[in-house]
């Protein structure tokens, strides 16, 4: 009986998440239709274990942001009005508004995302919507500011929740809502993924605890996780260069193809 992934499977799944959680194509989209192709359910603890991955690969690269965040944020404990004294105190003020409304969509779209990943027609549509992202993001004038308003933060955040719908990117829609929002590439860059790690690593908790009750291979496990740091690392530095030149248009040439095929795929199946 076939219990999981193989160990081929987690490696391939394992390039996959490295590369799509960062650029702008959608990992989630990505993910069901290569677990779909390879006809069985997905595995939880795999994917649990490839977020993990690409988790560290954003605190690896964004160490620097992460670990000023950590530092003014605890230091505020004694003395909150520091926060706004300082950059890593204004990024953490920005992802704790934006958490809060991630957090509300995200749980409120958990059963359709689990209903609708099976679904090539709806991650279509939300393809369709990342190349409209995408697009739009590239369009927005060059910013100045370094961080969001609170209420800018706040939707950036709405924007976080909804790309929990497979094939709509996280990092599409944040960084086109920074860029909308005023801020500069580079900053948006940054924020987008230092956005993410609230909301990635609640996720990790909620659904670690119950992902390794399955009988999936622990060294395809382990493979898939390293496989999709080491891609993710070399992805968000990719990602840093392209949003930089201002091309993060670019993606529609890919994205708009690959979601007619998959309404045709869906329109197809039986």
């Amino acid at each position: 009986m076939h219990l999981g992934p193989t160990l081929f499977e987690t490696v391939v799944l394992g390039i996959i998440q490295g590369i799509t959680e960062f650029l702008p194509i959608s990992s989630d989209g990505h993910l069901a239709l290569a677990q779909r192709f390879f006809g069985h359910e997905p595995s939880l603890a795999l994917t649990v274990l490839l977020h993990a991955g690409t988790l560290a690969a954003t605190i690896v690269v964004l160490r620097e942001r992460v670990m000023a965040g950590l530092r003014e944020a605890f230091a505020a404990l004694s003395a909150p009005s520091t926060l706004q004294a300082s950059q890593g105190g204004r990024d953490a003020v920005a992802i704790i508004v934006a958490t809060i409304p991630t957090g509300i969509v995200g749980l409120s779209l958990k059963h359709s995302v689990e209903a609708w990943s099976d679904s090539p027609t709806i991650i279509g549509v939300c393809l369709l919507g990342t190349a409209a992202a995408v697009i739009i993001g590239s369009r927005a004038p060059e910013g100045k500011r370094t961080e969001p308003t609170l209420s800018a933060a706040a939707l950036v955040g709405v924007a976080q929740g909804l790309a929990a719908l497979p094939g709509l990117s996280r990092s599409a829609c944040t960084i086109a809502a920074l860029l909308w929002a005023g801020v500069g590439r580079q900053r948006a860059f940054e924020l987008s993924f230092l956005l993410s790690l609230p909301a990635v690593a609640g996720a990790l908790l909620l659904e670690g605890r119950k992902a390794f009750s399955e009988g999936t291979d622990p060294l395809a496990l382990v493979a898939g996780t390293l496989v999709s740091f080491a891609f993710g690392v070399v992805a968000l530095l990719a990602l840093k260069r392209i949003l930089a030149s201002g091309r993060l248009a670019v993606f529609a040439i890919y994205l708009v193809p690959l979601a007619l095929a998959c309404l045709a795929w869906g329109h197809a199946a039986p």
